[in-house]
């Protein structure tokens, strides 16, 4: 006999409340891939408009060294020499700066689109702002990494693992592709920006597990953008910066929102 008293089954709910998620999250998730693919592109763009002229951008990297010196900053030389002949720990590096700056900020992207739609907008408005105004230095202030500056005072800490790993010999992007990055791209750096955003984004939705990894990754990011030759210390200083500006922008234009929408 049956005893079904004509009420949904809590799983049948549950099916039923999945299946209608999907579909009202599949046409916005597709609109943030192309605004996402869109701001590859302006990155793409502004490799072909940004200056490649390297001496100047060496100046500039001369010139940020020596304020970096006066202000007792300088440990670029000394994190590089000390680390990249230690393959036990250059290649590692290699890895973590080849990968996880394209694995877990999208992966936070995700987890923020599907648990947390309503804060998704900000967040994402966060990384795209900051982002571009990274964007705009990179335009304007070409600036080398230590790993391009003469006389052999930094390794390559990439050059000297590609032949365990998938990037090139130019940047961290697979081979055949290297010509797509700009090299002069130093200043701030983007790296260390993205997971100072992560951190952010996460911060209220994660435990203290959650919180501490999130700063080791920015800390780790940071020893690894230093140590492999690929940015200076005051690169990772700008990124946070420009995320920073990302985020109180952001902010700014959630609350104008906020309040048009309530009158």
């Amino acid at each position: 006999m049956s005893t079904h008293t004509g009420h949904p089954r809590r799983d049948e709910v549950g099916a039923t409340t999945t299946s209608s998620r999907r579909p009202g999250l599949l046409a916005p998730g597709l609109r943030e891939i192309v605004l996402l693919a869109a701001l590859w592109t302006t990155y793409a763009v502004s490799r072909v408009v940004a200056s490649d002229d390297l001496e100047a951008a060496r100046s500039r990297a001369a010139d940020l060294l020596h304020l970096e010196t006066l202000l007792h900053l300088d440990v670029e030389s000394w994190l590089n020499h000390a680390l990249t002949p230690l393959s036990q720990v250059a290649v590692p590096m290699s890895f973590w700066y080849a990968s996880l700056h394209y694995l877990v900020t999208p992966a936070v992207l995700v987890f923020l689109f599907v648990r947390h739609h309503g804060e998704y907008a900000r967040a994402r408005n966060a990384i795209v702002i900051g982002s571009a105004i990274g964007l705009v230095c990179y335009v304007l202030w070409p600036t080398a990494p230590p790993r391009l500056m003469p006389g052999g005072a930094y390794l390559d800490t990439l050059v000297s693992t590609s032949d365990v790993g998938w990037w090139s010999g130019q940047t961290s992007l697979p081979n055949g592709l290297g010509q797509m990055a700009n090299e002069l791209a130093a200043m701030p750096s983007l790296h260390v920006g993205w997971t100072v955003w992560v951190a952010w984004a996460v911060w209220r939705h994660v435990g203290v597990v959650g919180r501490s990894l999130a700063v080791l990754y920015s800390l780790g990011t940071t020893l690894v953008v230093v140590a492999t030759g690929n940015h200076w210390v005051l690169d990772a200083v700008a990124g946070g910066l420009v995320i920073a500006a990302g985020v109180a922008i952001s902010g700014w234009i959630a609350a104008r929102e906020s309040t048009r929408a309530s009158t």
